[in-house]
This record gives structure tokens, C-alpha cells and sequence, in this order.
């Protein structure tokens, strides 16, 4: 479950950092190694969570590899958590999902009338 890889990569404070430095620019492994005092692999594998749990991506532009926050998926997965949690979240998500049925019956009928006038 991506959810989940996604909340076990925001447990690590380095990784929080990360992000953060992330959140302002992409930054070369290097340039990120620089803003920590941990070891090169202690900080790959610390990429490699946060790549594999679709929060940051990773582009090889000549010889340094380039990382990038992935904005969609973090915003993502933390407003569905809050909309889980949150008292008032539940009601609302479950008024939505019964608006969004109702208006695909209504796309469907729709279409429906749309083919037998042709």
C-alpha cells in the first residue's frame, strides 16, 4: 500500500529534511549529501525510501542524478489521512462519493438520450 510506504518515509527526520530541502528546489545527490553529516549510503538508501514511496523522483542529467519533490502524491496521501481522521472528514468524503454517483447516473442518462435522438 502506497499509504503506507508514504507515512514510513515521513517517520525519519533525515528524510523530513530531505524533503523539505526538496520542497524548494531539485538538488543533486551531492548537494543533498553536503546539508547532512551521514554517511553516502545511509543517504541513498534514504532516497531510495522516498523514491519508492512516490515522494520524490529521480532524473540522471549527465553524470549526477537530480531529485525532485513529487508534490501531488504527498499532498495526496496527507488529505486523505486529515478527510480520514478528522471528525468531519468521513461525512464529507461520503457526501461527495454519493454527489459524484449521482452525477454519472445523470452523464449516462444523458448519453443515453444523446444516442436514441441520433
Amino acid at each position: 500500500m502506497l499509504t503506507g510506504k508514504i507515512f514510513d518515509a515521513l517517520s525519519s527526520p533525515v528524510r523530513r529534511k530531505i524533503l523539505a530541502y526538496l520542497s524548494a528546489t531539485s538538488l543533486t545527490a551531492g548537494e543533498i549529501a553536503e546539508r547532512f553529516d551521514i554517511s553516502k549510503p545511509s543517504l541513498s538508501k534514504h532516497l531510495a525510501l522516498l523514491e519508492n514511496a512516490g515522494l520524490v523522483s529521480s532524473e540522471k542529467k549527465g553524470q549526477f542524478v537530480h531529485y525532485s519533490l513529487v508534490r501531488d502524491n504527498l499532498v495526496n496521501t496527507l488529505n486523505g489521512f486529515v478527510q480520514e481522521v478528522c471528525p468531519v472528514g468521513r461525512p464529507l468524503k461520503s457526501e461527495s462519493r454519493t454527489l459524484a454517483a449521482r452525477k454519472e447516473k445523470n452523464d449516462e442518462k444523458s448519453a443515453a438520450r444523446g444516442q436514441g435522438k441520433e
